[in-house]
């Protein structure tokens, strides 16, 4: 396992937490066009596309044509749910990761360091559902940078989310995450998260039937 420690945010750490988290999330994009491309309603929909042009045409290359030209289309769309979603966390709690998660209540981020860089990131704040208010923290902006995966880096993150809201006598804990995410599904899964929910944040991700996970982990009582 390579050397690492897990330590607290600090304000030098800003810039490179940001460029991780970006990078973590822009490279599943090709993950959600693969995943796209096996939609049965994705591979319907192409279907009827080639039918058409091939029957109103005649032209077996017309129809390849314009089939192809959709596929290349879709492209720029599956990786625009990874960078919206970037997007966003950039503009709102990445924006000030030290006034939404080293002042305020009950949350917190950490940073995992090995040969002198940030290699890892997580965070933990109150869950944004107002059902869940008082009761649950959500696990928050999990990355590890490729080059340190498989060392057990994420457990060991988890393992801090889930430490930091059991002494603050937090009963549940839930996170986030993409149907194509199926590394972090497993991890989660292994530290007896369940899944209790699935959505689709979009009408496109509705359409190519990507969706997002909700997980959730009842903690131990207090002996």
């Amino acid at each position: 396992m390579a050397p690492y420690r897990i330590r607290l945010y600090r304000d030098e750490d800003y810039d490179t937490v940001r460029a991780l988290f970006a990078r973590g999330i822009i490279e599943h994009a090709p993950s959600v066009y693969r995943h796209m491309l096996r939609s049965t309603r994705v591979q319907l929909g192409l279907l009827v596309l080639f039918t058409a042009v091939r029957a109103a045409a005649g032209c077996w290359l017309l129809a390849l044509g314009a089939t192809a030209l959709v596929l290349a289309a879709a492209w720029p769309c599956a990786r625009a749910l990874c960078t919206s979603y970037v997007q966003e966390a950039l503009l709102t709690d990445l924006c000030d990761i030290h006034s939404t998660y080293m002042r305020a209540a009950d949350s917190c981020f950490w940073v995992v360091e090995a040969g002198g860089a940030v290699v890892g990131m997580v965070a933990v704040a109150p869950a944004q559902d107002p059902a869940q208010r008082g009761e649950a923290l959500e696990l928050r902006r999990m990355s590890v940078s490729k080059d340190y995966r498989g060392c057990g880096i994420s457990k060991a993150l988890c393992g801090e989310v889930l430490r930091f809201a059991q002494a603050r006598g937090y009963r549940v804990v839930v996170l986030y995450t993409s149907i194509v995410q199926v590394v972090a599904q497993r991890l989660y899964e292994s530290q007896g998260f369940r899944m209790v929910r699935a959505d689709s944040p979009s009408l496109f991700a509705r359409l190519i039937c990507f969706q997002i996970l909700h997980y959730r982990l009842e903690l131990p009582g207090r002996p």
